[in-house]
């Protein structure tokens, strides 16, 4: 086994390897990469992935990256394309076949089967002068001067290479489609990811009670209304006005500054201008605000300024905002 020194040693080689990759895509870039977008961007049918072995592993994770991003695609094995699965190819699509060597005997096959059918053939190729560039319409040159394995051998750094090209593809056709947040948000509903892009605070804080005290409350009712609410806080206010904010943390700082509590009033112990975020804000904006000012609720308030609710902390926890 080796020593934690040489593992760290080993591990940083890879990184160094597979960065020299990646800055090596930049060199070879061309205008064949904006005719490659162009091509995609302006296709009126799907793109369609292929690849063998590992290239097919990466075709999968750019196949995925594409749909979510605003661009039908889909995987096609292209050693179960030659058995049957050619069919999925339609007349308007574009087909994209990522090889490192641009040789292997399913390539070879599948390679003019794609040409007969009149669809434009992309290339991500780690050889430029193989049969697959050779053949395709636009090529994608993603050359490695080596693999990080020891014996240049395992897909590793030329695994790394494809991958980025087909991030730099889809981030491009991301910006040609002007795709935004809200359109991102469509296409990632589910977890906290998708909340994060369309749960608004309007979502959330009406399933809360509104705590509200008048400014001249007696503490003893103003403690009721924050227990019976169960939000660690009331509004001052009248209606849909306030003027203030009564925290778990007041209370504490009122009962050390003060030897009796007779007498003072909800607007006595009150926060003035208390956080507040909209209704119709994202909730995790909400979530933005209660982090930078180191609280857990804010006052919800429509855009006329009028007291709405409270949204707490433990909200957006439940809802997995955070």
């Amino acid at each position: 086994m080796k020593t934690a020194t040489e593992l760290k040693d080993i591990a940083n080689q890879v990184f160094t390897c597979e960065k020299k990759a990646v800055e090596k895509l930049a060199e070879q870039l061309d205008n064949n990469f904006p005719e490659a977008v162009k091509t995609l961007f302006l296709a009126k049918g799907r793109v369609i992935i292929t690849g063998i072995g590992k290239s097919a592993n990466i075709a999968n994770k750019i196949v995925s990256t594409l749909n979510s991003t605003g661009t039908p695609a889909i995987f096609m094995h292209a050693a179960d394309a030659i058995h049957g699965d050619l069919g999925i190819i339609q007349p308007d699509d574009v087909v994209i076949c990522i090889s490192k060597s641009g040789n292997t005997p399913e390539i070879k096959v599948l390679v003019p089967l794609i040409k007969n059918t009149g669809n434009t053939l992309v290339a991500i190729v780690g050889n430029s002068g193989s049969y697959l560039a050779s053949q395709a319409d636009i090529v994608l040159n993603t050359t490695v001067d080596c693999e990080a394995d020891p014996n240049n051998l395992a897909p590793t750094a030329s695994t790394t290479a494809q991958l980025v090209m087909g991030d730099a593809l889809a981030v491009a056709l991301l910006e040609c489609r002007r795709f935004s947040a809200t359109d991102f948000a469509k296409y990632h509903p589910g977890g906290a990811l998708g909340k994060q892009l369309y749960m608004r605070v309007s979502d959330i804080y009406k399933n809360n009670e509104r705590p509200l005290v008048p400014p001249d409350a007696t503490i003893s009712d103003t403690i009721l209304e924050m227990t019976g609410k169960r939000l660690g806080c009331t509004v001052v206010g009248q209606g849909y006005d306030y003027c203030g904010i009564i925290t778990d943390g007041d209370l504490r700082r009122m009962l050390k500054s003060n030897a009796s509590v007779d007498g003072l009033k909800a607007a006595d112990i009150m926060s003035k201008k208390p956080k507040t975020v909209l209704d119709t804000d994202f909730a995790a904006n909400a979530l933005s605000i209660m982090r930078h000012n180191s609280i857990t609720q804010l006052v919800v308030t429509n855009a006329d300024g009028q007291y709405l609710g409270i949204i707490h902390l433990h909200d957006l926890l439940r809802e997995g905002i955070v």
